[in-house]
């Protein structure tokens, strides 16, 4: 029998090494897994499959450097994930039974306790089992805030298994940008990078959340699993039934053939790994700078990522030689020789043809080599989905007067002394940007001072928004924005006494909107508020930072960073305040189903702004933050095709918010047990991110500021510094406490 596609060449730019515990770790891990109940008897597996599957090989490559003790736990580790996969299928997925399946995985969260004192349940299974002697042996060297976020990434392997279920049940195969957000947490490459930690050296908890990160752990999971999808994809599409596949849903998006489908997946793969490389070498710097870092972290963090990088060479090297994937035709490395490469026993060769190969060369060149300022002509606009009722708020010329007012008191109408960037707005381009307009959408029943204030926080974003790429990044001055930035994260402190003198007519607005938006809060909530803002702020250096570079960022750190630009993180909290108190348990905002809503209908926002917005973004003021910019860039393809790209992509996440909506939120309210109350309390968020979404598209439809007739009276780029609506080029809803 063919193989479905040819296997594509891939970006291996670092040189495999093999553990000289290999042995070892094999006689270990075949004695614990029979100890465990995992072979003759299980239904699962029989000791040939363990021999042929061979994950004492994957982490011998994977961790080249550990002691024999530490690979032979590692091994055991993974024995036990691919086992669940595995015997999950046979349980759960082939018979499709979503309530023992939920029962089953609710079970397993148990056999983590972060106090090792609080013991175990008794084990019913070998994956109990395995959990739970697992889990005893991992956790005493490690820290509580290590222990934390392990159990949270093997929680979200487990439990988000149920979302692959819900899918297979009703056939459906997941958009490009949802299958990413849900790959991470089924395919367990997060997981993975716990036990880096474990293995190479634990990230300091002050950073270990911090932006440089988070995008190495993202960026290393999403190259583990395209990799696996791609070498997966026979097993798992056409054996099992699998939808959650790379290839597949590459192939059903863009309506292509498998094989081109593999080559698409193959390139955002050496996307993903050019995103780490870049990270690493750009980004880990500052982090350690601003952090004052000692050189005890700064050693673990850049052992971590050097754990990281061995993961994906060694990844690839496994997965040629395992029986589990379809390999016959795969490409083996080159070997070549130079004195600065490891040699010796236990070591491959680097594959400098991955490295020079035109298509991973292309994709980096074409990423740095954009040039600004680009004729492109009229943005075009496609009929756009919206299948949201928009409502307006019957006080929209009351919130027109008073934001505008607000702005000119505040100072931002007016260019300020000692900051000559300041003079990027007057009121006449203030009120063709009609921000109240906007307001009176996403927030149809707010009070009149509610919509005054929401209008005023749109009016303060989009001004700070602009000022920053004008000042900044046309400067090139990464310094004096991080030190603006820290002067605005000063002024939303969380006691309102902590509050400086302002000095700009920009740190003048936030200090305001800070303390009467923030005035009736708790300080859970107040600290809560204040972190989406900082967030809000901190996406704003990342895109000034890529201007300086003139980056084209990757597609998926776009989208991601995208939500923060956008200030979505802000507007979801301000949301959520009117509701608590009403039943709903905390835990379900962070569920993977809210989460999920969030970002579908945050994206599909992001996608309306950057079509409507693209001449003004990539002609007039030559911007490298654009969906279909991106687009364009990373499949080397011209305007119309791109933007068909975008508005699939945009009509799809809308699609995937009607479906959560529709099919999975019943499943939260049932799985959770939620009251009435907290039900009606959860469909009226709902309903405010409807209006949210249908609010947005009204107002870039009506204001002056996107047609080819509001542009060409911009003389150039460095006179208007005028961007994007709302926090981040679009606009957010704010809802005050009640």
């Amino acid at each position: 029998m063919t193989q479905p596609f040819q296997l594509p060449d891939f970006y291996v730019p670092y040189p495999a090494r093999l553990n000289p515990h290999l042995e070892d770790a094999r006689v270990h891990t075949k004695g614990w897994a029979r100890a465990l109940g995992m072979l003759e008897g299980s239904g699962v597996w029989e000791e040939r499959d363990l021999d042929s599957h061979d994950y004492a090989l994957l982490c011998a490559y994977t961790h080249p450097d550990c002691d024999s003790e530490a690979l032979s736990l590692v091994t055991d580790w993974y024995v036990w994930v691919f086992f669940f996969d595995d015997h999950f299928l046979e349980m759960y997925k082939r018979s499709q039974d979503r309530d023992g399946a939920k029962e089953y995985l609710d079970r397993l969260a148990a056999f983590m306790p972060m106090d090792l004192a609080d013991g175990f349940p008794e084990a019913t299974n070998p994956v109990e089992a395995g959990l739970a002697d697992l889990w005893a042996r991992t956790v005493p060297a490690m820290s509580g805030d290590w222990r934390e976020r392990f159990a949270q990434s093997t929680r979200n392997l487990l439990n988000e298994s149920m979302w692959e279920l819900a899918n297979i049940n009703i056939g459906r195969v997941s958009n490009p940008l949802e299958y990413i957000e849900m790959r991470r947490k089924v395919g367990g490459a997060p997981w993975s990078a716990g036990l880096i930690e474990y293995v190479s050296a634990e990230v300091p908890a002050r950073v270990a959340h911090a932006r440089p990160l988070a995008v190495l752990r993202d960026a290393f999971s999403d190259a583990v699993h395209i990799r696996n999808d791609i070498f997966s994809y026979e097993r798992e599409v056409a054996d099992e039934g699998e939808l959650s596949n790379a290839i597949l849903v590459l192939e059903t998006f863009l309506g292509c053939s498998t094989q081109e489908a593999a080559e698409a997946s193959n390139d955002l793969l050496t996307s993903r790994l050019q995103q780490f490389e870049h990270t690493a070498l750009a980004e880990l710097p500052q982090l350690f700078a601003d952090h004052a870092m000692d050189p005890a972290e700064i050693a673990a963090v850049l052992a971590y990522a050097k754990g990281l990088q061995d993961w994906q060479s060694g990844g690839h090297e496994w997965h040629m030689v395992s029986s589990r994937y379809m390999n016959k035709e795969a490409r083996a490395t080159a070997p070549l020789t130079l004195p600065f490469l490891p040699a010796g026993l236990g070591t491959s060769a680097l594959d400098l043809r991955s490295v020079f190969a035109q298509r991973s060369m292309g994709l980096r060149r074409r990423s740095f080599t954009h040039v600004p300022f680009e004729k492109t002509g009229p943005s075009v606009i496609p009929d756009i989905y919206m299948p949201h009722q928009l409502s307006l708020s019957p006080h929209l010329a009351h919130a027109r007067e008073e934001s505008v007012a607000w702005a000119r008191r505040t100072g931002l109408l007016d260019p300020q002394p000692g900051d000559p960037g300041s003079g990027i707005w007057n009121e006449q381009k203030l009120r063709g940007y009609d921000f109240a307009l906007c307001s009176a959408g996403l927030d149809p029943d707010a009070t009149p001072e509610q919509l005054t204030l929401n209008a005023s926080w749109l009016t303060w974003g989009t001004y700070g928004d602009d000022y920053y790429p004008v000042v900044f990044a046309q400067a090139k001055n990464l310094p004096a924005a991080k030190a603006t930035t820290a002067r605005l994260v000063a002024m939303i402190p969380v006691d309102h006494a902590d509050q400086p003198e302002p000095l700009t007519a920009m740190e003048r607005g936030l200090g305001d909107l800070w303390v009467r938006t923030s005035a009736g809060m708790s300080t859970e909530q107040r600290t809560e508020f204040r972190a989406t803002l900082v967030d809000m702020l901190e996406s704003w250096l990342w895109e000034v930072d890529n201007q300086i570079q003139n980056r084209i960022p990757d597609p998926v750190d776009y989208a991601e960073m995208r939500r923060r630009t956008f200030g979505t993180y802000l507007t979801m909290y301000l949301c959520r305040l009117g509701h608590q108190g009403r039943g709903i348990p905390p835990e379900i905002y962070s569920s993977g189903t809210i989460r999920s809503l969030e970002n579908a209908v945050a994206d599909a926002a992001c996608l309306i702004n950057d079509v409507f917005s693209y001449q003004k973004e990539v002609e007039v003021e030559g911007e490298v933050h654009n969906y279909i910019l991106v687009t364009r860039n990373f499949f080397d393809i011209g305007y119309p095709e791109a933007l068909h790209i975008c508005h699939a992509l945009m009509t799809q996440r809308t699609e995937e918010f009607e479906h959560i909506v529709a099919h999975q939120l019943p499943l939260l309210y049932d799985d959770w047990k939620l009251s009435g109350e907290a039900r009606g309390a959860l469909d009226a968020y709902v309903g405010e991110l409807k209006d949210w979404h249908a609010g947005i598209l009204n107002w870039h439809r009506k204001i002056r500021r996107y047609r080819p007739e509001d542009l060409h009276g911009l003389p150039d780029a460095l006179s208007t510094g005028v961007r994007d609506p709302g926090f981040g080029r679009s606009a957010t809803r704010i809802a005050l406490p009640s």
